[in-house]
C-alpha cells in the first residue's frame, strides 16, 4: 500500500477555515479520485496541519496524482482556494511494512 505524508504550513490564524475546507471539500473530492484520506492532525500553535492520503485507484501513484490534479472535476470544486491558507507543503511518499502482508 502506498500513502502520503502531507504536511502543510497553515496561515496563521486561518485554521479554522481551511478545517472546514478540508472537511468539506478536499476529503469528499479525494474519495471520488480513489486517494481516500486516512487520517488528518492540526497542531494549532505551529499553524502545522498534517494528513495522510492513501492510493487506492488504478495505475500508479503518480498517474492517480495527475489525473487528479488535471481533472475539471478539482478544477470546479477548489480551484485555487487552498492557496489561500497553505504557505508551504512537504510531502512524502512511503509504503506500508508493518504489519507485514498489507
Amino acid at each position: 500500500m502506498t500513502v502520503e505524508h502531507r504536511t502543510y504550513e497553515i496561515v496563521p490564524g486561518t485554521m479554522d477555515a481551511w478545517l472546514t475546507l478540508f472537511h468539506d471539500k478536499i476529503v469528499p473530492l479525494h474519495e471520488e479520485f480513489g486517494l481516500p484520506v486516512r487520517g488528518a492532525w492540526a497542531d494549532r500553535a505551529t499553524s502545522t496541519f498534517l494528513w495522510v492520503r492513501e492510493f487506492v485507484g488504478e495505475g500508479t501513484a503518480e498517474e492517480q496524482e495527475a489525473r487528479y490534479r488535471a481533472s475539471e472535476r478539482r478544477a470546479a470544486v477548489i480551484g485555487d482556494e487552498p492557496k489561500a491558507f497553505v504557505l508551504s507543503i512537504s510531502v512524502r511518499r512511503v509504503e506500508t511494512v508493518f504489519p507485514v502482508g498489507q
